[in-house]
């Protein structure tokens, strides 16, 4: 009986480790499609302000650590005619795309706002995308 009973029982806490785990790469709330909302391009003064856009854009994060968008993730902009894909980390906030056409890769690092989801592009003055999550 007892066998039974601690078999049981270490089951149950295998199965909780297990899905702890799958969840850790979700806590933020990541793991999602986005849709591209507004756009910030500060002048070089620091009074830029996010504009809202009319966009069909998005994002989507994946559990295994991918990201796939409509639109180009090397750049900045509103276009949708030439998806891209690459990978993003957790732990550093970061987005390594996938052929991107620079030398060295710029890196893009991401943040999350609430609801909201900001791609911080490498520009001299602030450039950004803010997405809001729709999935």
């Amino acid at each position: 009986m007892n066998k039974i009973l601690l078999t049981a029982l270490f089951s149950v806490l295998v199965v909780g480790l297990i899905s702890c785990n799958e969840n850790d790469d979700n806590e933020s709330g990541l793991v999602s499609k986005w849709h591209l909302v507004e756009l910030l391009s500060d002048p070089g003064d620091g009074s830029g302000t996010f504009q809202t856009v009319s966009s069909e854009k998005t994002v989507s994060f994946f559990d295994d650590g991918t990201i796939t968008s409509n639109g180009s993730l090397c750049t900045m902009g509103t276009d949708v005619s030439s998806a891209s894909s690459g990978t993003y980390s957790i732990s550093d906030s970061t987005i390594t795309v996938d052929n991107c056409n620079f030398t060295p890769p710029f890196p893009v690092s991401y943040q999350s706002e609430g609801v909201f989801l900001i791609i911080n592009y490498p520009c001299i003055e602030p450039c950004r995308e803010k997405y809001e999550q729709i999935e």
